[in-house]
């Protein structure tokens, strides 16, 4: 980044209120099989200040158990989103977590609820600075919070009996694991997201406006990653959602595949592995254009 976009960024800042950051996070239930934890993990969101539930494909519809578990979190049933499918339910996301309570074939970077919780304001802080500096360099005008796009987070939990599956898993950029019992470390999917949304509103509470660029540069050590998790200082243009990223990871394994790099019929988990390489990558706007512009040459020649 040159010394113009920097300074850009640095005039940029915006004041985030609490509910300003909440307001970015939607919880992701996926074909969950009892409509009581569908308003159990309502309530368990409306204490802790997230607003935004999804719901993907459930066996049984919100009902009137529903309403009941969810106690004075029922407004979340009624705005709640009915998705057929986590792709679509996800596109238009930059920002991806799956709770998941053991490791899976192709692991994704391990979080604990506070490294994952201070990676997403980290990432609304920059990616909404970014946004206002477009706008005032476009419009030469004072832009606030309210008028930018919004950044996108998901945050996904799987099926009371078995969880997420490797290929929902894959979806996410980070994993995070809820500190339990090594014995029996498996949650109720509405504890799980009461947990994991705690640890969001606790450091909502405290997070710093001025927080530094990296990870490796924070000074509060208790939430400071101990893994080693890459999570870009800078951004000069926005993220692409994961809708993008699917496409790029699909017509990379197309274009493998006309020349004679992949096998149509036995892919294995190369799509799996182009996908995390995206995640870890964490492409922009232009860094997608430039390599889908080069992909659809190659497949051209």
């Amino acid at each position: 980044m040159n010394h113009d976009s920097s300074s850009i960024l640095a005039a940029a800042t915006v004041n985030h209120t609490v509910s300003d950051y909440l307001s970015c996070v939607q919880i992701v239930m996926v074909n969950t099989t009892l409509p009581a934890n569908i308003g159990s993990a309502a309530r368990a969101m409306h204490t802790m200040g997230l607003s935004r539930l999804t719901v993907i494909d459930p066996k049984l519809p919100i009902d009137e158990t529903s309403v009941s578990h969810a106690a004075g979190g029922s407004d979340l049933l009624s705005s709640a989103t009915i998705a057929p499918t986590l792709e679509s339910a996800i596109a238009d996301c930059q920002l991806v977590f799956a709770a998941s309570s053991r490791s899976r074939h192709l692991p994704r970077p391990v979080v604990t609820p506070t490294q994952a919780a201070k990676i997403m304001f980290d990432f609304i802080d920059k990616q909404t600075a970014l946004d206002v500096a477009d706008n005032n360099k476009n419009t030469k005008l004072s832009e606030n919070a309210q008028s930018t796009n919004k950044p996108n987070i998901a945050i996904l939990f799987g099926r009371e009996d078995r969880g997420l599956t490797n290929e929902e898993l894959a979806y996410a950029d980070y994993h995070i694991q809820i500190d339990a019992n090594p014995a029996y470390p498996v949650l109720n999917v509405a504890s799980a997201v009461q947990v994991i949304a705690s640890f969001i509103f606790a450091y909502a509470q405290t997070h710093n406006q001025a927080t530094t660029n990296s990870l490796d540069n924070d000074k509060n050590a208790a939430v400071q990653p101990t893994l080693d998790v890459h999570l870009r200082q800078q951004w000069d243009e926005p993220a692409i959602s994961q809708q993008q990223l699917q496409q790029l990871t699909q017509r990379t394994t197309e274009l493998m595949v006309q020349r004679g790099l992949a096998d149509s019929e036995n892919l294995k988990s190369l799509p799996s592995r182009l996908s995390r390489l995206g995640s870890r990558l964490q492409l922009d706007q232009k860094e997608y254009q430039l390599l889908s512009a080069l992909i659809a040459k190659l497949a051209k020649d």
